[in-house]
């Protein structure tokens, strides 16, 4: 099938629609834009930009997905935006391109952004996502996969957020967030497992028990991050998965662990 374009929506010469692709009244899709199959773009909804959207992705009325970067150190030339699978873009939500010439954002499958949210240029985001509203990814921070940023959030350049780790509403997150925890706080401070998520995730009832045993490690026994790695690595549990995506974790931290 063919795409369907509603007669007042600006398609320029250039883009590539895949099969079944919907596009609404006043939607505008650039010339360097590519929609994969399935994808719906409602009324009033732009996608601009060197942008790449993956199959079945939906986007809302009035979001704006590939704006120019707002780096002020942006030059002319084709930043670029990947997008994967199934990602749905509420209303009013931003997702700029990257930087420079070659530069990407990045985000995976299965994401949700909901109405006003932001995801900035330069930032590598995983799979299933949940971003709620009004909340604010600067530029180059990176996401991993199952996280969920609640309301009003807003996340400091060049952070990190593991796998499985929550932020809580109003936080200013100016640190990295370890896999498998809740952030909370302004600044943002790592406060307890995240056990109902890990558990709705398929991990084992042991498998939290180990993740609870890492946070007294890092956060509760005195140590510093050095420190808390030696011993978590002399751990019985040390070749679990939760181990060794903490320790992989905190071993990469540049801004140190929230």
């Amino acid at each position: 099938m063919s795409a369907s374009i509603h007669p007042t929506a600006v398609v320029l010469n250039g883009a590539q629609l895949g099969a079944n692709v919907t596009i609404g009244a006043y939607a505008y899709i650039g010339a360097d834009v590519t929609l994969g199959d399935g994808c719906v773009v409602h009324h009033h909804a732009t996608v601009d930009g060197y942008t790449q959207l993956g199959p079945q992705c939906e986007v809302f009325p009035y979001a704006f997905i590939g704006g120019r970067t707002q780096d002020l150190k942006a030059r002319p030339g084709k930043p670029g935006l990947k997008v994967g699978a199934r990602n749905t873009f509420r209303e009013y939500v931003s997702v700029h391109l990257g930087t420079q010439e070659g530069e990407w954002t990045i985000l995976g499958d299965d994401n949700t952004l909901l109405a006003y949210s932001h995801i900035a240029h330069d930032c590598v985001i995983g799979n299933h996502l949940v971003i709620s509203s009004h909340s604010a990814v600067a530029g180059h921070v990176h996401v991993g996969d199952h996280v969920n940023i609640g309301w009003n959030a807003g996340i400091h350049q060049f952070c990190r957020i593991g796998d499985h780790a929550m932020v809580a509403a109003c936080s200013k997150c100016v640190q990295d967030v370890p896999p498998f925890v809740i952030a909370d706080g302004n600044p943002c401070e790592t406060k307890m497992v995240n056990a109902v998520g890990l558990k709705r995730s398929g991990f084992t009832d042991d498998e939290i028990g180990v993740a609870k045993g890492l946070h007294r490690l890092f956060y509760r026994d005195g140590l510093n991050t050095a420190q808390a790695i030696e011993k978590a690595q002399a751990l019985p549990e040390a070749s679990s998965r939760i181990v060794r995506t903490f320790v992989a974790f905190a071993q990469g931290t540049k801004r140190g662990l929230a």
